[in-house]
């Protein structure tokens, strides 16, 4: 199966590596900087003898070496700075996203599309409306990072293993995600029974920041090693048709009583992308916070016309 990255700086760069380490062997990395993604094919490639698996890494800056992929994943785009919102990258991301969903159109008609691209709900849309593929088959990474934040903080907090805890994250990816303290769950039991009231929206706020914090310390560039992390996660469960629960920035046409939309909720994905979209039993207050990130999402999305 041939899988293509858009855009090979630190995401997908780390991403294709990740990809090649669960079993990719057929890759394409596209940037358009000359010689980026061709400089990163190289040095993976090299490590074969080392890490004991052969595969197919081709580096380029010509979109026409992405035909026939099956899986493309977006990751094209500017990455934040310290004090920048992922909304304030609209603009100028959308205008990277509508090239590439051309290409992608053009050259590989019948892939999936995972979109990486900040803002995520914003710019999946925006690929959707450029390829003119059907929804299922076009959709965001979002909050299955999140939820992976929110596990490892629920983690440190209550000083248990990852493994034993079942995060769960809905909303946009951004400022107004929404982490469930009620269907999260730690060795079986519900968050909201372990922890108080107030450690919880703590625990809340710090997940909803934490790619803010991230880009704070880093002082230039964002986080790379977990949404490639999220990313390769993606494209396994894609690839090999798992069929697996995954929280994925996904279009809703009517569920959680939205619609033409891309907003965060638990997806079924395998071989056709997202294959049914998981409906949660939402109480009230849990609903508004997920109707307002939809709004924000939907605000963004007028701005581009959409």
């Amino acid at each position: 199966m041939k899988i293509s990255i858009i855009g090979a700086g630190n995401v997908g760069g780390t991403a294709a590596l990740r990809i090649i380490e669960q079993g990719g062997s057929d890759i394409v990395l596209f940037d358009v900087v000359p010689g980026l993604a061709q400089g990163k094919s190289l040095d993976l490639a090299d490590s074969q003898s080392l890490v004991g698996r052969d595969f197919s890494l081709k580096g380029t800056d010509k979109i026409a070496d992405i035909e026939g992929s099956s899986i493309v994943v977006i990751t094209a785009g500017l990455a934040r700075k310290p004090g920048m919102k992922r909304e304030d990258l609209l603009k100028t991301n959308a205008e990277i996203i509508k090239g590439v969903s051309l290409g992608i159109k053009q050259y590989c008609p019948d892939a999936v599309v995972v979109v990486v691209t900040n803002p995520v709900d914003v710019m999946t849309l925006c690929a959707l409306k450029n390829t003119g593929f059907k929804p299922n088959r076009v959709f965001g990474m979002g909050v299955s990072l999140d939820t992976s934040r929110f596990a490892n903080l629920i983690a440190q907090e209550l000083k248990v293993a990852v493994s034993q805890v079942k995060a769960c994250v809905i909303g946009s990816h951004g400022e107004g995600m929404v982490p469930l303290v009620r269907l999260s769950q730690v060795e079986g039991k519900t968050l909201d029974k372990i922890i108080s009231k107030e450690k919880a929206r703590d625990l809340a706020k710090r997940t909803v920041g934490r790619g803010a914090e991230i880009v704070s310390c880093l002082g230039s560039g964002s986080a790379y090693y977990a949404p490639s992390a999220a990313v390769a996660d993606i494209v396994k469960a894609v690839a090999k048709d798992e069929k697996r629960s995954i929280g994925v920035c996904a279009y809703l046409n009517g569920e959680y009583g939205l619609k033409d939309i891309y907003v965060g909720v638990p997806c079924r994905i395998g071989r056709e992308g997202v294959e049914e979209v998981i409906k949660l039993d939402l109480d009230p207050e849990e609903q508004s916070a997920f109707n307002a990130a939809a709004a924000s999402i939907k605000e963004q999305s007028r701005i581009l016309n959409y």
